[in-house]
């Protein structure tokens, strides 16, 4: 079983000093691959939309947190919910940010972000329902739900996107 011949480059060779090398496009590339953080995901629609929903949960949370609680059960399983989704959308975040999917490519990343989506939106929705019913016009607790249901729908479209991004990667891969 033959390997075929390797090449090892050194830095100087027998006829003199070696030539710098050339800039190729592949070297520039690997280049960025290298970065320890992608910057272009800051800017992106799904990194801002990520931003606006940990926001808008986290505002949903403090705002419950500091108002008064007629129900103690709904307004806890509310807290639970915008926090347990907050921590998720932000270790999503993160693993985007500096790239950790690349290096642990044994988990699908898109199935297990949709899934969070999925399941995470219809314990938002029944959470942000519940406090909406439970209110009983504190403004507090109002912004709260209010603040809920945005992220409830930022989770939708965020869900959205991301599946629809999926079905036409997959289909274009499936037709080459």
């Amino acid at each position: 079983m033959s390997h075929g011949a390797r090449v090892i480059r050194t830095g100087v060779s027998s006829g003199g000093p070696a030539a710098p090398p050339a800039l190729t496009v592949a070297s520039s590339s690997a280049g960025s691959d290298a970065e320890l953080m992608d910057g272009a995901y800051f800017r992106s629609c799904a990194g801002m939309l990520k931003v606006a929903q940990m926001i808008s949960l986290l505002i949903g949370f403090i705002s419950v947190n500091n108002s008064p609680w007629t129900d103690y059960s709904a307004y806890s399983f509310f807290q639970i919910v915008t926090m347990c989704d907050l921590v998720m959308i932000l270790f999503f975040y993160i693993t985007h940010i500096f790239r950790i999917y690349r290096k642990l490519n044994c988990v699908s990343w898109p199935l297990a972000e949709f899934l969070h989506y999925l399941i995470g939106t219809i314990l938002l929705l029944i959470g942000s329902i519940v406090a909406a019913a439970k209110s009983y016009n504190v403004t507090g607790l109002v912004a709260g739900a209010t603040f809920g249901f945005l992220a409830t729908i930022l989770c939708i479209l965020s869900m959205w996107s991301s599946y629809k991004v999926s079905c036409i990667t997959q289909s274009t891969n499936a037709s080459v």
